[in-house]
């Protein structure tokens, strides 16, 4: 599996996934530390009540951001092979369907949980750094709380992981590319909303459901795949 997956790593040239991710990771530090200052300065407000919430808004920017570019390598690595038909090619290797179509979730699976924690880790070291200097949010960083949201961040990363396959579902009805994204960021607006007074974003169970759903969809995919067409 560890050798299919490296193959179609190599064929499916991601250097793009990896600069959006790099660009990404220095935009969501950017617009929190610009937002956390413009709050501070012009509305004279305290951006958030406390550093954990800081944290929930971290998380629930990160995981939207890589919701959205899993449901882009979805498109990329099976949506469009299907749609190009270079698929076809690629199951007359002697090889079953499933472990190639397995493998390619795994890559999926695999670069979602990576990227959101390590995204999630980056953004929230930028926001700590400002955060000693500029005291935007008040509170100590102890470390129960590093802990703590250390824990949270690897939690959320494999709900988010699997919670990605679940616009595979929409886009293989009709190898269909706008369904797969829309999907996307319906389940981010799904478990991303955040106010003072309910958070649905710190909520960890509602995406551990939605990953429990993906991957069963991932799993009934890979069932399936010699059924579907090509």
């Amino acid at each position: 599996m560890w050798q299919l997956m490296k193959l179609e790593l190599r064929k499916a040239k991601l250097g793009w996934y990896i600069r959006g991710a790099i660009i990404a990771n220095l935009l969501i530090a950017c617009f929190f530390v610009v937002f956390m200052g413009f709050i501070e300065t012009m509305e004279g407000e305290v951006p958030f009540t406390s550093i954990d919430e800081a944290f929930i808004v971290i998380g629930a920017l990160v995981r939207a951001t890589f919701i959205i570019f899993a449901s882009v390598l979805i498109v990329r690595i099976i949506i469009d092979e299907y749609k190009n038909k270079t698929i076809s090619i690629l199951f007359t290797y002697p090889i079953q369907r499933k472990k190639i179509f397995a493998a390619k979730l795994g890559i999926i699976g695999f670069l979602t949980f990576f990227v959101t924690l390590l995204t999630n880790i980056f953004v929230a070291f930028v926001f700590l750094a400002f955060n000693a200097k500029y005291h935007f949010v008040q509170g100590d960083v102890t470390l129960d709380l590093l802990v703590n949201q250390g824990l949270s961040m690897i939690t959320f990363a494999i709900a988010i992981a699997g919670t990605s396959f679940i616009p595979l579902y929409f886009g293989m009805k009709k190898k269909s590319v706008p369904a797969t994204i829309i999907s996307s960021i319906f389940i981010v607006f799904l478990i991303s909303s955040h106010n003072p007074v309910v958070s649905i974003a710190s909520i960890v169970y509602i995406p551990l459901t939605l990953a429990i759903i993906g991957v069963y969809i991932a799993y009934v995919s890979i069932r399936n795949i010699e059924k579907v067409d090509v």
